[in-house]
């Protein structure tokens, strides 16, 4: 989008697919097909993003974590191996916005809840203000207290770091 207009023409969308090389030449006829263009063949690139991108980006994100479920549960199956070798870009892809916390089921079993982290909650976490909270707390956890100090100082450490994430 030369012009900054939002608009781009089909002509120029399948020379940059093309450059990219991560497409094949039906991928590129595919996509083109669902780009609706006007009568000079130009298409609003935003509304075709949030149109096809984001959609196959929320699937691609459940791909994610349904593998790495199962990677956890099965780490020696050599099918899932093998399945996993082939997914490892679009693991990395959503390796930094998949969140993980750990809870106690009804069954009074571990279980893990998997939860999409934002963009802007991973740059507040970046922080420096946060990042030396998080720096105390470990050196706390592993050097200090008991079993009851630690819980105390995991709550303390949780209030700190919400209230850092508000700040920064």
């Amino acid at each position: 989008d030369p012009e900054c207009k939002g608009l781009i023409s089909k002509k120029e969308f399948q020379k940059s697919m093309e450059t990219q090389k991560q497409y094949t030449q039906s991928e590129i006829e595919f996509l083109l097909s669902c780009a609706e263009a006007d009568e000079n063949d130009m298409f609003n690139y935003k509304e075709f993003v949030e149109r096809f991108h984001e959609p196959a980006k929320e699937i691609g994100f459940n791909v994610a974590v349904l593998l790495t479920n199962l990677s956890e549960h099965m780490p020696h199956d050599t099918r899932l191996g093998s399945f996993m070798d082939v997914a490892e870009s679009l693991l990395g892809y959503f390796e930094p916005y998949l969140g993980r916390i750990e809870i106690m089921g009804s069954a009074k079993r571990i279980e893990r809840v998997y939860f999409v982290i934002s963009e802007s909650s991973r740059e507040q976490w970046e922080k420096p203000q946060v990042k030396e909270s998080k720096r105390q707390f470990i050196f706390y956890v592993v050097n200090e207290g008991g079993e009851s100090e630690k819980m105390e100082m995991f709550v303390n450490f949780c209030e700190d770091t919400i209230f850092d994430m508000q700040l920064a």
